[in-house]
């Protein structure tokens, strides 16, 4: 029987430097975003100070922005800050319109306060989720990984390499239709096969990026494939794919060649099958990514997000 293949020590080394650096916890001062009582999102001071030229919408309450109680339903609150972020887009303040909503609740599983449009979720610092598949062949001791490298046309790390298969999880869908729904769209991989993916919890990212906040939860999932399987992008958002041999996956994952998101996603799947050792003196740093500290409500000090 085959051994299961181990990370050398001075590669993983090599990740969790650069990895440290591409995730570290926020450095930025923000400010909450409250609505409805409750913290949904951060802010940067001076997107506040933006924000706060719509007095009719925002107010500045206790060192925090408020939306104002006046709106008070779900579908108001929806369409007030719709006008607010398409205004800041025509500022050129968003990345590119998606013309796809987030839902904002108070905490996973809540009542839905509003939705937000995806191009501006890192300016209000919101808690997105997304669902990614770890596309693999072979079996786990000795395994292939599919890599694919996102289109230079697109708004968040355009021409990276990134998972086979991640998206963010829309207002109105779930984690399974997400991840059957982007399975197809950027690998050509059908439903009846992309429902097979094993879910596998998930990791968080926090941290400071110049469109703002990213504090997103990711849905990791394995999706095993066949061995002459070749991935066939449907939607033009991927415009290469490459199979790595576990050596050639933990090389890429040193360089900034490959989105963050993505590089949490592989390093949770090392950690996960066992091919990074616990003794490994980087070990603890690479896990103790997969779970970051969050911005407290209560000021600048940190809890798990």
């Amino acid at each position: 029987m085959q051994s299961k293949w181990i990370a050398p020590s001075a590669a993983i080394a090599r990740v969790a430097d650069r990895l440290g650096r591409a995730l570290a916890a926020p450095a930025l001062a923000y400010e909450p975003f409250v609505v409805a009582g409750h913290v949904v999102g951060w802010v940067t001071p001076w997107r506040v100070e933006r924000l706060a030229r719509w007095p009719q919408l925002f107010r500045r309450r206790d060192r925090a922005l408020e939306l104002t109680p006046s709106l008070d339903t779900p579908q108001a609150r929806t369409e007030a800050l719709t006008t607010v972020a398409r205004t800041l887009s025509a500022e050129g303040a968003l990345t590119a319109w998606r013309d796809e909503r987030y839902a904002v609740a108070a905490s996973p599983g809540e009542p839905t306060l509003f939705e937000l449009e995806r191009a501006a979720a890192r300016y209000f610092g919101i808690h997105s989720f997304a669902a990614h598949a770890n596309g693999l062949v072979g079996d786990d001791a000795r395994w292939r990984m599919w890599l694919a490298r996102r289109n230079p046309t697109k708004a968040i790390d355009p021409g990276l390499l990134d998972n086979l298969v991640g998206g963010g999880i829309a207002a109105g869908s779930d984690c399974a239709a997400t991840l059957i729904k982007e399975a197809w769209e950027e690998a050509g991989i059908r439903e009846t096969h992309s429902c097979r993916a094993q879910g596998a919890g998930s990791v968080d990212i926090c941290r400071d990026t110049s469109d703002g906040l990213q504090r997103e939860t990711i849905y990791v999932h394995d999706l095993w494939l066949p061995a002459d399987f070749a991935p066939a992008n449907q939607d033009g958002e991927a415009v290469e794919h490459r199979l790595c041999a576990p050596e050639n996956a933990l090389a890429v994952l040193a360089t900034d060649d490959i989105t963050a998101d993505a590089s949490l996603v592989i390093v949770d799947f090392l950690i996960r099958r066992g091919h990074i050792a616990p003794g490994d003196a980087a070990f603890a740093a690479l896990n103790a990514l997969r779970r970051p500290p969050a911005l407290n409500p209560d000021r600048e000090q940190l809890k798990p997000l």
